[in-house]
């Protein structure tokens, strides 16, 4: 940033303040003319302005624009949440020959209009908080990034379909990987599919297509019956511990700059008894029918010695699961979400049943019917016009029980079908297919060990759906497949390459840049109590030195995130987040506090 201009304190500052319309979503409940006009009389402002969309092209150049004619050296923008625009306007700083961290955001989207009713008492609320927001910019400092050097080498957890996929990615990126799987072989549950939607390509096929590379490549290497024990270090710098099933080898150190969490997901088992499952010889999940399939290339289908004539296929078994309804597994919550690529599978598996045997009698029992990706929606229609017959069902699943002895076959499904104006019927079957779900994998180690979080699902969770979609908190760790949430095998290589991408620009430099918003001490107040390393609940983030003026705290600014626990308890004040700091707090609080006339 040394070619930028940034002023070490802001001694008549020149402050720009900039309120957005956000298209009526602000200015239909604020008056954000009003709140420009009250911004334009605090001292040291000497820009103030509306525009219909800041976030815009228009809206950054006006910015950097003004920074350059009116000579501004902190900017304010008053518009939705920071958490998506401020690293926009922050750019927009750049392009203006500004340090990008004497900008200030001001929230009067969620935390005015979207929460205040229309009216006086909104628009004073918008112009306080601009208010305090200024008084902040006084006092932010031209912050500088932390860079920490980084290890151009990057360790994959998982050699699925998501793992094999990012591995690839990385090490066609020019980056080093290690692949390690607790399998005895790579391919993880790939290896149990027969056909895949929507092209019908075999599984195997797609295997090959990504284990031959991966195998053949001298930047991967691929380590199986292998798992994490445990990890220290921050991004850039990891240090993992991994095993191999020889407990009697000593563990293994590997010295990474980034983690892929690539480590897939569990099929939903029902529990004995569901819906007829291992008390009905013919009632059977959908990956068991699919390994039947592919153990029958011709001939009649069979199941336990008996010909298949009807097939049902009930969707949603171990998903969306209601509480009051359904009974959790013991040891497993309910699985209340939605495994998404379950209505798909099913719809192409009834295709494929009626494409072998088209004399077969396919029904469809379902709530809903989510045939979402591209394509998707084709298979189910091509599955109406092929024969399957569907049946709705709401609330109540259908009841499943053994045929009557007089019937010749082997179970039957009762249930309220929507479809045929809440009729109660009867379907007797010689089979059926229970559409069951995806659970989160096995991840309780791995969280523990890189402090990770997850989803009320158990799924791994991002930091932000959209803006930072295989993300989590952790910074150096990247989500790939279905670790995160339900995916289909495209979905899963799509996430894996996002990631893949993710660690690439983060290690590619060598160096990893990260934002400044960290604590830092004033070794000059600070007494060695140890309060602030006792509170910090970041390992390694904070710790006690000892040096010629005595026992100080010291900040590992790659570990910190900068939370402000240490700055609560530090009794002598000797501790600041950059950034946010006690004094800009109090600032802010004096601006808020104090009167503000109307206009």
């Amino acid at each position: 940033m040394s070619d930028l201009r940034s002023p070490e304190k802001c001694s008549g500052c020149r402050v720009g303040v900039y309120v957005c319309h956000c298209g009526g979503n602000i200015s239909d409940v604020v008056d954000v003319e009003a709140v420009a006009r009250q911004a334009g009389a605090l001292g040291d402002v000497v820009v103030s302005r509306t525009e219909p969309f800041m976030c815009s092209e228009p809206g950054q150049a006006l910015i950097a624009e003004d920074i350059k004619a009116q000579g501004l050296d902190r900017v304010v923008v008053a518009s939705c949440s920071p958490a998506l625009h401020e690293t926009t306007f922050r750019r927009a700083l750049v392009r203006g020959g500004l340090n990008p961290f004497l900008y200030e955001h001001a929230n009067i989207r969620e935390q005015v209009s979207w929460a205040t009713p229309h009216g006086p008492g909104a628009t004073a609320k918008a112009a306080t908080l601009v208010s305090a927001a200024v008084a902040k910019a006084r006092l932010l400092d031209p912050l500088s990034p932390v860079r920490i050097a980084a290890r151009k080498r990057v360790l994959v957890i998982g050699a699925g379909v998501a793992g094999l996929r990012a591995a690839l990615d990385l090490a066609a990126l020019g980056l080093e990987v290690v692949v390690v799987e607790q399998a005895d072989a790579p391919g993880g549950y790939l290896r149990q599919l027969d056909r895949l939607y929507p092209d019908g390509r075999l599984a195997a096929e797609v295997l090959s297509a990504l284990l031959a590379p991966v195998e053949a490549s001298l930047r991967i290497t691929l380590l199986t019956r292998t798992t994490v024990v445990s990890s220290r270090g921050s991004v850039g710098a990891f240090d993992v511990m991994v095993q191999g099933a020889d407990l009697e080898q000593p563990p293994q150190e590997l010295a990474v700059g980034a983690v892929v969490m690539a480590t897939g997901f569990r099929p939903y088992v029902p529990v004995k008894g569901e819906h007829g499952y291992q008390r009905i010889k013919a009632v059977m999940t959908l990956p068991e029918f699919i390994a039947t399939l592919a153990r029958t290339p011709d001939g009649p289908l069979q199941v336990e010695g008996r010909p298949v004539r009807s097939v049902g296929f009930l969707h949603c078994v171990g998903s969306r699961q209601v509480e009051g309804v359904h009974k959790p597994a013991p040891g497993r919550p309910l699985q209340t979400h939605c495994s998404r690529v379950c209505c798909t599978s099913i719809l192409h598996t009834e295709l494929d049943v009626l494409r072998r045997w088209p004399e077969m009698r396919v029904h469809s029992l379902y709530q809903d019917i989510r045939t979402y990706g591209r394509g998707h929606e084709e298979i189910y229609a091509e599955a109406s016009r092929a024969g399957v017959v569907f049946h709705r069902w709401r609330e109540t699943p259908p009841e499943v029980t053994r045929a009557p002895a007089d019937s010749d076959s082997a179970v039957r499904v009762r249930l309220v079908d929507q479809l045929t104006a809440d009729q109660e019927l009867e379907l007797d079957l010689d089979l059926l297919v229970l559409g069951t779900g995806m659970m989160a994998g096995e991840t309780a180690k791995l969280l523990d060990v890189f402090k990770l979080a997850v989803s009320e699902d158990g799924f791994l969770q991002e930091v932000h759906p959209k803006l930072r979609p295989v993300e989590p908190a952790v910074a150096g760790i990247f989500l790939a497949g279905a670790s995160q949430s339900p995916k289909d095998v495209g979905e899963a290589c799509a996430s894996a390459s996002a990631a893949a991408v993710k660690a690439a620009a983060l290690l590619g430099r060598g160096e990893v840049e990260l934002a400044p918003f960290v604590a830092r001490v004033e070794p000059a107040r600070c007494a060695g109590t140890g309060t602030c390393v006792t509170a910090c609940g970041y390992e390694g983030a904070l710790r006690l030195v000892p040096g010629p003026e005595g026992t100080r705290a010291e900040v590992n600014p790659a570990l910190c995130v900068g939370c402000g626990a240490c700055v609560a308890v530090c009794p002598s004040r000797a501790i600041d987040v950059a950034g946010w700091t006690l004094d800009q707090f109090d600032a802010m609080v004096d601006a808020i506090v104090a009167p503000v006339e109307a206009s």
